[in-house]
């Protein structure tokens, strides 16, 4: 199987490996993605992967909680997928790495640009906790900032729906599906793809965006080959 980039940037949501339950982790879901993730690798590509924390812990649903110290909860849960997905990487006989945004050495090495892309020529999955080590910054700003420190040619976006919707396709039955989108369009229409913060970084640096459904884990490895899925966003 031939792929079409060499070395890209999967997003995924913490949800996405709670599985039904919606919280925690389910580790049945979590091997069907990591055996996906796996048959990418064996195609050749470099992947770099940053995860969430909303199965355990949202900051932005802390109540009064001061800001800083929930994003810092946050971090903290993102670490605990990123350290789920390397184990069951490694059960399967992927090598994988996490590097965290936060200096924690009995846990994982801290980011540097020079170790993530070490780790990536030398074929290993690189998954980056901690989201950017900031507090008042998404995960999908960290996907953002990764992908351009590790000069990934696209982020993919794996998310519950199969593309960027003009309204909620969840609650609106005439809802639009776009095919094909560009930074400043999701920025100007205020589309849900990612944070203003993330989209305009993505927009600056000229990294594509990919938005698909993981209800098929498959689909990441159709989007590796470069079939036409979910919606592109591209300058």
């Amino acid at each position: 199987m031939q792929c079409k980039y060499k070395r890209i940037l999967l997003k995924l949501s913490g949800e996405v490996l709670a599985g039904k339950e919606g919280k925690g982790l389910d580790f049945d879901t979590v091997t069907t993605v990591c055996k996906v993730i796996k048959e990418c690798a064996g195609m050749g590509a470099q992947i770099g992967i940053v995860v969430g924390g909303g199965n355990f812990w949202r900051g932005r649903s802390s109540g009064e909680m001061d800001r800083p110290r929930a994003d810092q909860m946050g971090m903290l849960a993102t670490t605990i997928n990123s350290l789920a997905l390397q184990d069951t990487l490694e059960q399967l006989g992927v090598k994988a790495q996490v590097l965290t945004g936060l200096v924690m050495p009995q846990v994982a090495e801290i980011f540097t640009k020079r170790k993530a892309v070490e780790y990536l020529e030398n074929g290993s999955v690189v998954i980056f906790g901690c989201g950017t080590g900031n507090p008042f910054f998404s995960t999908d700003t960290a996907a953002a900032l990764r992908a351009a420190e590790i000069d990934a040619e696209i982020i993919f976006k794996a998310t519950n729906v199969d593309g960027v919707y003009d309204k909620d396709p969840n609650k609106f039955a005439d809802a639009v599906k776009y095919d094909e989108l560009t930074h400043s369009e999701v920025l100007s229409k205020g589309l849900k793809v990612m944070d203003s913060t993330a989209a305009s970084l993505c927009r600056d640096n000229g990294i594509s965006i990919l938005v698909f459904n993981l209800d098929d884990p498959q689909n990441i490895v159709r989007a590796l080959q470069g079939e036409n899925i979910g919606t592109v966003v591209k300058e």
